[in-house]
């Protein structure tokens, strides 16, 4: 029995890369390279290493539309001021309605103070939600997209109330849109699914 030149097909074996010797190319019938790095691990889609274009974009969306609830909350509390100040000229006279009906006037500026309070407590809870996304955005999961659509649907219906609001209604319409438009898009996806090691 001879040990000597064996009947080899793929050719003598090849030495192990180590820390002198440059990684080979594969052998002729072996079917992969060993180990490709391409940002994945085990077959996964690389991980993007920072926020696609699209996702930015929406943040600063979210941003402007919370800013814009501010605004908004800042118009409700300063007719509050207004119409506080106009029940004390008319303490104890009477308001006539369109109907014809006879309202106290304490009664008809107490429901108006009442409805702009609960105006601007809304506008500055919907305010403080867009501003907790938007920052969340950076290492937040999934549920921060899904957060932001919803929210930018809210914010559709916000900017038609809003619409005659010098502007600002607009403003937030079509911010809202864009932001579910962007959010709905794959880079987006990927952003907030992506792993977290």
């Amino acid at each position: 029995m001879s040990f000597g030149q064996q009947n080899n097909p793929y050719g003598p074996p090849q030495q192990q890369p180590g820390y002198a010797y440059p990684q080979q190319a594969p052998y002729p019938g072996q079917p992969y390279a060993p180990f490709p790095q391409q940002g994945g691990y085990h077959g996964m889609p690389p991980v993007p290493a920072e926020m696609p274009g699209l996702t930015k974009a929406a943040r600063i969306f979210m941003w402007v539309i919370a800013a814009v609830h501010v605004a908004v909350a800042g118009v409700m509390i300063a007719g509050y001021a207004a119409v506080k100040h106009e029940e004390g000229k008319h303490t104890g006279e009477t308001v006539t309605t369109r109907n014809g009906d006879t309202v106290d006037a304490e009664t008809a500026f107490g429901f108006a103070r009442g409805l702009l309070a609960f105006l601007a407590i809304l506008a500055l809870v919907f305010a403080i939600i867009g501003i907790i996304l938007a920052i969340r955005y950076a290492k937040g999961g999934n549920g921060v997209r899904v957060g932001s659509i919803v929210y930018a649907s809210f914010a559709i219906i916000s900017g038609l109330f809003t619409a005659p609001a010098y502007g600002l209604g607009l403003l937030t319409l079509v911010m809202a849109i864009l932001t579910i438009v962007f959010c709905a898009k794959r880079a987006s996806a990927e952003w907030f699914q992506r792993p977290r090691y």
